[in-house]
């Protein structure tokens, strides 16, 4: 049997969405605002959601301090009031798209669990806008 656990964490992060190879113009016709030459920030909202079996000795999936400590230097230390474009190495050369943080985000995640652990996760750039990311 195999059973979800869940941490919410949160950063927040300034950025700049922009394809280096147009010109202003056309970066604006497609990232509107958030081309802004001047970036612009967000209070990102995460869940982080592991899924495995129960260990019979513990009675856990994961204990949640361990993962507590995973996401606090995996991602709010990593990520937690950057400007993403320029100080995080990832996204020198990738644009930090909520799709594309949140794949960065699982896969610093992914190299600390356990191999037999699913991960799961979902991020909010706003309240209303989210994307989800399983590894698939």
């Amino acid at each position: 049997m195999k059973v979800t656990i869940s941490r919410k964490a949160h950063f927040n992060a300034a950025h700049r969405l922009f394809n280096p190879t147009w010109d202003d113009e056309r970066n604006y016709e497609v990232f509107g605002k958030c081309s802004n030459p001047n970036f612009h920030g967000h209070n990102y909202e995460m869940i982080v959601s592991i899924k495995g079996e129960i260990n019979p000795e513990t009675g856990f999936v994961m204990n949640l301090d361990d993962l507590k400590a995973i996401i606090l230097t995996q991602v709010e230390e990593y990520l937690d009031h950057k400007n993403l474009n320029i100080e995080v190495e990832e996204f020198q050369k990738l644009n930090p798209t909520v799709e594309n943080i949140a794949v960065v985000i699982w896969n610093r995640i992914r190299a600390k669990l356990d191999a037999g652990l699913e991960l799961k996760i979902t991020l909010f750039e706003t309240p209303r806008n989210f994307v989800e990311y399983d590894g698939n």
